[in-house]
């Protein structure tokens, strides 16, 4: 018995010895501080953009802390522009395509790249993700007068098209990590049971991939949402222009009067989805991006 007890009594000892530590364990108050400091860094200029966008006339030029008569009349002028609605549907428009297509199309590339057998995988993936880091600006002249022959110019498939090249890359990227630490036992055993390659793909892989698939979502909406290069090259009218491109061409009530206030409250308008997506798929977006990271 005495052998028994002996390292009950020792493992007991070990515990409480554990949560003694882990209970005296504070976060120092220096690091309080060094985290409100960064929060507060990255969280002024949205205030400050926020704070100019409830300014108007003379208030728009004092730089005080809180708007001192704060009004929405910036908000309600650029939702009577017609030209900044129809903006905001474009590119609702082409960042969603572009995003569907390019997590449907890039799972489907990513997963035989993270299952299939073949020589130079390694090497097409690196080619893969090289695109992505391409410059857009050297292929914007080229775009401008491709599009401009076979009729793409000024069209929102026009932009959907080069957006989709530089989202793919990104997309099978994210994706092949993840689905590599996906067992492949999960698989064949749905094969086992009757399913298909697709249905095990899409019922089983799928469900599991959910926080890599909703970080590239994520990510190419934003990507796609806040691009401006390529959208005020290949667009001309309030035909196919994008919000970014349609606040760069406000105009004040003169010549020479910068719309800094019309500007601003566009730029939050346009920005709220943003911090929406992120703040509802912030677990995800993590899992996501740390996907591989840690093994075991």
């Amino acid at each position: 018995m005495a052998a028994t007890t002996a390292p009950t009594a020792t493992t007991a000892t070990r515990v409480e010895t554990h949560a003694k530590r882990d209970k005296g364990v504070s976060t120092p108050w220096w690091l309080w501080i060094v985290v409100i400091a960064i929060v507060v860094f990255c969280l002024l200029p949205f205030y400050w953009l926020v704070n100019i966008s409830l300014k108007t006339g003379p208030d728009l030029s004092q730089a005080n802390l809180f708007p001192p008569h704060p009004t929405l009349s910036n908000y309600k002028s650029i939702f009577q522009n017609s030209s900044f609605t129809h903006a905001l549907a474009n590119s609702a428009i082409v960042s969603l395509t572009t995003t569907l297509i390019g997590v449907i199309v890039g799972s489907f590339a990513a997963y035989a790249l993270a299952r299939l057998k073949m020589r130079g995988k390694f090497l097409l993936l690196a080619i893969v993700l090289s695109i992505s880091t391409f410059p857009q600006i050297a292929i914007a002249a080229p775009l401008f007068r491709l599009w401009t022959k076979i009729g793409l110019y000024n069209t929102l498939p026009g932009l959907i098209i080069p957006y989709l090249t530089f989202a793919l890359p990104l997309s099978i990227y994210i994706l092949v990590s993840f689905f590599r630490e996906i067992p492949r036992d999960l698989e064949e055993a749905a094969l086992v049971d009757g399913a298909t390659n697709f249905e095990a793909f899409r019922k089983v892989v799928v469900p599991l991939a959910a926080p890599g698939l909703a970080t590239t979502a994520i990510l190419t909406f934003i990507a796609a949402w806040n691009e401006f290069l390529l959208a005020t090259t290949l667009t001309s009218s309030v035909t196919a222009r994008t919000v970014p491109v349609a606040i760069s061409q406000f105009t004040g009530s003169s010549e020479f009067e910068v719309p800094l206030g019309t500007q601003s409250a566009a730029s939050v308008t346009i920005s709220i989805p943003l911090i929406l997506l992120v703040l509802l798929f912030q677990k995800r977006i993590v899992a996501g991006l740390t996907a591989g990271a840690v093994k075991g």
